[in-house]
């Protein structure tokens, strides 16, 4: 049970998000904008969660995706939104703040 829930919290084998990002990565933060006003990852693009399903052509699925929201909870249900719509490298990328410091 503990590898399942790592498995799906996690991203996977050591990503590294800093390459990511400087090859083209998008960062979606699924948090509300009343939070992401609270502080974001420059160059994300804030996508609610609750509305994600209707904003997904503002997702290119060329590039890889990193999503975060403020724990992971809400970034791993849009990685599985993502990767049911076809979206083929999703990573969920866990809570921003940490996510930010991995970035830097």
């Amino acid at each position: 049970m503990i590898g399942f829930l790592k498995n799906l919290f996690s991203a996977g084998p050591d990503v590294d998000y800093a390459e990511m990002v400087a090859n083209g990565a998008q960062i979606i933060d699924v948090r509300t904008p009343m939070e992401y006003k609270g502080g974001h990852i420059k160059g994300s693009v804030n996508i609610p969660l609750d509305s994600l399903q209707r904003n997904l052509s503002k997702i290119n699925k060329n590039k890889p995706v990193i999503t975060c929201c403020a724990s992971g909870m809400r970034s791993a249900s849009a990685k599985n939104i993502l990767k049911s719509n076809g979206y083929t490298e999703v990573y969920n990328g866990g809570g921003w703040s940490s996510l930010q410091n991995k970035l830097n």
